[in-house]
């Protein structure tokens, strides 16, 4: 298992998060998704490593901006 972890920003509220969750969810090989509007975190379990352009992009399509940590 890996986990990564990114900032988001942008982010409100529930339905925020919400639509980045449904974005990164859609990413092959995602076992788990943590985030949250109030500390800006997106944290994301694999089964392995994810390409962080394809995590960044899933957050764009969600209409935030997103960084790794």
């Amino acid at each position: 298992m890996t986990t990564t972890i990114f900032t988001v920003t942008g982010m409100t509220c529930g339905h925020c998060e919400g639509s980045v969750r449904s974005e990164v969810s859609k990413l092959d090989g995602v076992s788990g998704i943590d985030v949250s509007a109030a500390s800006g975190r997106l944290v994301v379990t694999s089964e392995s490593p994810l390409d962080d352009s394809a995590v960044l992009a899933a957050v764009d399509e969600a209409g935030y901006s997103a960084a790794r940590v």
